[in-house]
């Protein structure tokens, strides 16, 4: 077992990556894995919560569609509404299993340097279910702990809404001694997310794979190993959140002028075909789409084949790191060389 700081498991994490990826190249067996860690680490979504502005036009039709006015609510309709929410859940669980159980999967690709999936998928399947267990129970006490933190803040700005709303003068001290709090809140919030994140994934996941530990014993395990070195495991964790920033940020920069170059192109032949095609608006929606498309398509590849060894390179840092506190997986890691099995001088001569 080789003992990393946080500061010396990135070199190691990236020739792991090196070695899993490129030595030799295949272009599937890439692909492959690269879209597995994208999916798993969550580089490749592209959340998006603001929606579009509303005219006061929309918003007075909004306010009366939802009023009732021009729209009943029937059993009919509810019970749509009902089917459509139970169906989002079910989705939604189905797809966090399936993240569950590939996250397990590479898991056993990185940690021995295997690059197929398949054995992984079928090692760790009990393990993975509980660990999917355990990540919605966290996930829902988190909720309701932050549900509970913000509500009286909630209820605050919504009785200054009514209040204003009613005429009466904005209050902006009220309005600043209840934002600097929530403020406040949300970085606590997050810090407290990323910190379970890292917990879960980086640390306790290697115990349930590789001991088959209930949640209570892999938590027991890591708690230990972190009240003994909070120095180290507070640096990790600052790279862990810092250093995929700072990669990224480099990519984008790297990629910018070709980028660039790609959407002038995809222009340029937008344009050209939409003249050498007849004027009539059915063409001109299929070519939309078929140019959308193949935007998206370049832009999905794009982040699979970038955002995949970085993805890659993130869980094998934490391996690397983690594998110098965890014996069983520091050995799996970096295998200790087999025993002698001559002592000095008591070689056989022939």
């Amino acid at each position: 077992m080789i003992v990393f700081s946080a500061a010396q498991a990135v070199s190691p994490a990236i020739e792991r990556t090196r070695h899993l990826l490129f030595r030799p190249f295949r272009l599937g067996t890439f692909l492959k894995l690269c879209t597995i860690a994208v999916f798993t680490e969550g580089f490749g979504g592209n959340f998006n919560f603001s929606g579009p502005s509303h005219s006061t036009t929309e918003h007075t039709h909004t306010s009366t569609f939802l009023s009732g006015t021009a729209f009943v609510w029937t059993p009919g309709w509810i019970a749509l509404l009902a089917a459509v929410v139970v169906l989002s859940v079910v989705l939604s669980l189905a797809l966090f299993y399936l993240m569950t159980r590939l996250r397990f999967a590479l898991f056993y690709s990185l940690a021995y340097q295997v690059k197929e999936i398949r054995p992984g998928w079928r090692l760790y399947r009990e393990p993975a279910n509980r660990f999917f267990k355990l990540n919605l129970v966290v996930g829902l006490a988190f909720l309701f702990v932050v549900l509970l933190s913000v509500a009286p803040f909630a209820f605050g700005f919504f009785r200054m809404f009514k209040e204003t709303q009613a005429g009466a003068h904005f209050d902006i001290l009220l309005f600043v001694s209840l934002f600097l709090p929530v403020l406040a809140l949300l970085f606590v919030i997050i810090f407290a997310a990323v910190a379970i994140d890292i917990v879960l994934r980086d640390f306790m996941l290697p115990h349930f794979a590789l001991e088959d530990l209930s949640a209570g014993a892999a938590w027991r395990e890591v708690r230990a190993r972190i009240a003994a070195e909070k120095g180290s495991f507070f640096v990790y964790g600052l790279l862990r959140i810092f250093l995929p920033f700072a990669a990224m940020f480099a990519l984008l920069l790297v990629l910018a002028i070709p980028t660039l170059l790609v959407v002038a192109i995809v222009v340029a032949v937008f344009s050209g075909v939409h003249l050498i095609l007849p004027s009539s608006e059915a063409m001109r929606i299929l070519l939309g789409v078929v140019v959308g498309l193949v935007a998206f398509t370049l832009a999905l590849l794009l982040g699979i084949c970038f955002g995949g060894p970085l993805s890659i390179w993130i869980r094998n840092f934490a391996l690397v790191f983690y594998g110098g506190r965890f014996p069983l997986l520091g050995n799996v890691l970096f295998p200790p060389p087999p025993p002698a099995l001559f002592a000095a001088g008591d070689a056989p001569t022939l």
